[in-house]
């Protein structure tokens, strides 16, 4: 360098690169604490409470505000006719799901409310068929092969996704790389711009949805890792059980969470937010 040089600054790093380290930072640290005696159905605590950390920073930061806007900006009738209409497209593949579980009764009901809906119900923007005493049947891939005699297989936590196990996770990233998930038709739009709205959109609602349930989980968790953990394992466990025995299944439709009582005699199953201390073998909570 010249005396005559004059010394070029330094560029700010941009701010997302910024984010990314901080996120990275919290996942590795927390990731790095030794965990003692973990469960038998969660032997990678470690690196799952790391992922999950690293996950709730993401939401904390990107997701739960942008839902939560949405939840105060959005007008109600607004937001029930979008949640519908993703309903009644997921119910597509929550359907096709019950086809292959060999439960004819339940295809054929969760088939004549999509067309219910999508006719009566403008497209699916109002479920006409639960107005008419015709309740959702969640199903996806992961439960089927729950059916099917597959093994849940350890507790794990995905980037992004969340609470899973291997046989979920591997049902998931196994449906979408076949093209196959329960909002399939909007990867099909051409429109560029007008899909990648739908799926940030979808995105949104799922998460706005969820806010409740979190808030219920702040509010009595003790651990929150290890609170949705259980609930999580707790809820697979019973829907796979009642797809198995031929009962019906509990009812998570609206906000992915059971009803819990003051009874003692029940055995409430969990979705996230689930109580601390799940019972050996639980059986499915009545829906909402």
């Amino acid at each position: 360098m010249t005396s005559n040089s004059i010394p070029t600054p330094c560029r700010p790093i941009p701010r997302g690169l910024r984010l990314a380290a901080a996120l990275g930072a919290a996942a590795l640290a927390t990731g790095c604490a030794t965990v003692s005696n973990p469960t038998p159905e969660d032997p990678w605590e470690r690196y799952n409470r790391g992922m999950f950390a690293f996950n709730d920073t993401v939401d904390q930061a990107l997701l739960k505000p942008i839902a939560t806007g949405y939840d105060q900006l959005m007008p109600d009738p607004a937001q029930t006719c979008i949640h519908n209409v993703f309903n009644n497209v997921g119910d597509v593949w929550s359907a096709i799901n019950s086809f292959l579980q060999a439960r004819g009764h339940d295809f054929f009901n969760t088939l004549g409310r999509v067309l219910f809906n999508t006719t009566m119900g403008l497209g699916g923007c109002i479920d006409v068929a639960s107005m008419n005493g015709a309740k959702r049947i969640a199903n996806d891939f992961g439960v089927t092969l729950g059916v099917w005699g597959f093994d849940s297989g350890p507790y794990v936590v995905l980037p992004f996704l969340g609470s899973s196990s291997v046989r979920d996770a591997t049902s998931t990233l196994g449906t979408f790389a076949a093209g196959v998930s329960p909002i399939t038709p909007v990867f099909h739009i051409h429109d560029v711009p007008l899909r990648n709205s739908l799926v940030g959109l979808y995105v949104v609602d799922t998460r706005a949805d969820l806010l409740e349930a979190d808030k219920l989980v702040n509010e009595v968790a003790l651990d929150r890792y290890s609170f949705i953990r259980d609930a999580y394992i707790q809820r697979r466990k019973a829907l796979v059980d009642s797809r198995r025995n031929g009962n019906e299944l509990p009812d998570y439709s609206d906000d992915d969470l059971p009803d819990y009582s003051d009874d003692a005699d029940s055995g409430a199953t969990s979705a996230p937010g689930s109580a601390p201390a799940p019972a050996a073998a639980p059986t499915p909570a009545p829906g909402k």
